[in-house]
């Protein structure tokens, strides 16, 4: 009994020292397809400087400047090119008509949602579309497909309406005449 028990001790032993042995990871050979092995030359010729990838934007950006983009013209109003946002007032009383692709965040301040068709105005963060007369939500990005939307400040605002703006606007006041920017 004692030597089956030693001989299947010595069998146990040898199969986990066997099994341990083989899962060890054994490391590439250097140079072969697994630990391809370079020279600083072919690395020098084949890799970017920092310099040239910065001659690379500034030619690619210079190259698209203007290309397809709107002006961001409103009509004498504002303007406000598609890269940048610009920063409007809405007083008590004022409508704010966005181009065709604008963009709105409301800032500060209680606004609704204004359009001369039944079609919304997509808010963006909120995954939704907003119906006329809703209360559009502070630091939503809002898209104008087509003109005639906006917003207008709400009967029940009392405090600064701060608006930002990328693309074409119309600013109105409540007799419908133009604010001159």
């Amino acid at each position: 009994m004692k030597y089956k028990m030693f001989l299947i001790s010595v069998v146990l032993i040898s199969i986990s020292f066997n099994l341990f042995s083989h899962s060890q990871a054994e490391a590439p050979t250097p140079g072969s397809s697994t630990d391809p092995v370079i020279t600083k030359s072919y690395f020098d010729q084949n890799t970017l400087s920092e310099a040239k990838v910065k001659e690379l934007v500034a030619s690619a950006i210079a190259a698209n400047a203007g290309a397809g983009q709107p002006s961001g013209s409103n009509g004498g109003t504002g303007t406000s090119t598609p890269a940048t946002m610009k920063v409007v007032q809405l007083q008590n009383g004022q409508t704010l008509y966005a181009g065709a692709g604008a963009e709105f965040i409301v800032r500060t301040g209680r606004v609704l949602a204004v359009s001369n068709d039944e079609n919304g105005i997509p808010d963006v963060t909120g995954g939704k579309d907003l119906s006329v007369g809703t209360e559009v939500a502070l630091n939503h990005l809002l898209i104008f497909p087509a003109e005639g939307r906006g917003i207008k400040s709400s009967p029940k605002n009392t405090a600064d309406i701060f608006v930002m703006v990328r693309g074409s606007y119309l600013l109105l006041n409540a007799d419908g005449s133009k604010v001159a920017q």
